[in-house]
């Protein structure tokens, strides 16, 4: 018989230790690592693009887009790029901004806080994490 002592838990006070086939013991424990690999959930942050002169009809479906990939998990990073004379006029771009935040208020909550960088303002918002 092919049988090894195998520590099972080291950190325990004493340490537990087993005589058991190592391969098996081995396998065994890739294949519990590989279960829970799979059963976990990769959040993903997908991009929306407003503008500060967006229509309402598009603003609208910006936000439904937005609560479609939320309620699936997913988080939405906000962009809205600035092009030329917009540029002196980003209090505009921030009300579009926090109107398209303050629709979003039920089901979702502010990761990151509108933020200019460049010509980019740009925000992250996740689901609510009380569910």
């Amino acid at each position: 018989m092919d049988l090894d002592l195998v520590c099972v838990a080291p950190g325990a006070v004493p340490p537990v230790c087993k005589i058991l086939d190592y391969g098996k013991y081995h396998f065994e424990q890739q294949k519990k690592a590989k279960e829970a690999k799979r059963n976990q959930k990769m959040t993903e942050v997908k991009p929306l693009r407003l503008s500060p002169v967006i229509d309402t009809h598009d603003f609208d479906t910006k936000v439904r887009q937005a609560k479609g990939w939320i309620s699936e998990g997913n988080k939405v990073r906000v962009d809205m790029r600035f092009r030329g004379r917009m540029m002196t006029r980003q209090d505009v771009g921030r009300k579009v901004m926090e109107s398209f935040i303050a629709e979003l208020k039920e089901v979702a909550q502010v990761d990151k806080q509108p933020v200019l960088e460049g010509n980019t303002m740009s925000c992250v918002i996740s689901p609510l994490r009380n569910k």
